[in-house]
């Protein structure tokens, strides 16, 4: 891996943690964990203390699908793998929406002896919670996600949500929050929710319709993008859809970097009065 932007010298002195030699420009070697976990570290707390901060992380085709045959593995790699499994990490929290649940045939987040010391120093329990954000609540609560996970996996769901599903969820360990009135979530409402839990490092990994509500609603800071080398046509969906904005909203790239012709992008959301 070999880091695109920024770099500001010969050496590429940010791609190695302090007091080791960095990368020569051009030059590409396999990034250690702890590496990769510098360069996504989220940002440190302000002066009112760590405040809620979502990122997504998503990849897309040269052509903008963001899945092949509904699912993200084909369009992916290792060092792609590498990055989801530092970013989760690094997360409090992983929201995901329900149909991807489905798709993807999501599992409990495991812990990870490489990032135990990591996350133990930045207060964190074993490994981050699954937050599952769904009105129907139209989930198999039979599955290892909600009966067997390290940490209970939490229900983001609306108000208005059907008390038998509910009960459901419950009975299962699931434990159900409520983010928003009816049977809808508001995004908002849900960070909101996640920090009051004491989760304010927020991570979603999708799928598109989630990721294109949390657009919409402005609460989105920053967009991990890994863009894979490949073509697939096709009528696959792109990273986000659903609504849209009044206003294409501006983010400002923040690093890039690459391995085997996949690109690892970074961008945060500009704050007014920022300069890209």
């Amino acid at each position: 891996m070999r880091r695109l932007f920024p770099v500001t010298d010969v050496t590429d002195e940010t791609a190695a943690p302090a007091g080791q030699a960095g990368t020569p420009r051009g030059g590409a070697r396999e990034w250690s964990l702890a590496e990769l976990a510098a360069a996504y570290a989220y940002p440190e707390p302000g002066p009112r203390g760590r405040e809620p901060w979502l990122r997504a992380n998503m990849v897309s085709t040269l052509d903008g699908a963001a899945q092949h045959d509904g699912r993200s593995q084909p369009i992916s790699c290792a060092a792609d793998m590498r990055v989801f499994g530092t970013l989760r990490a690094l997360a409090d929290v992983v929201v995901v929406g329900a149909e991807t649940v489905r798709q993807e045939g999501y599992r409990p987040a495991r812990a990870r002896a490489e990032f135990a010391a990591l996350r133990e120093a930045a207060g964190q329990g074993p490994a981050p919670a699954i937050a599952v954000v769904t009105a129907s609540l139209d989930l198999d609560f039979s599955l290892p996600l909600f009966t067997s996970p390290l940490v209970p996996t939490l229900v983001l769901t609306g108000a208005g949500a059907a008390p038998d599903r509910v009960a459901a969820a419950e009975k299962a360990g699931a434990r159900v929050v409520t983010a928003g009135e009816g049977a809808g979530v508001d995004p908002a409402r849900a960070v909101r929710a996640l920090a009051d839990l004491g989760h304010t490092r927020l991570l979603t990994e999708g799928g598109p319709r989630l990721l294109g509500q949390l657009v919409a609603a402005g609460v989105l800071d920053e967009l991990c993008l890994t863009v894979s080398p490949m073509l697939t046509a096709g009528d696959a969906q792109r990273i986000a859809g659903g609504p849209a904005v009044t206003f294409p909203r501006r983010f400002a790239l923040k690093s890039m970097l690459e391995e085997d012709g996949f690109l690892f992008t970074r961008y945060q959301r500009e704050r007014r009065g920022q300069r890209s």
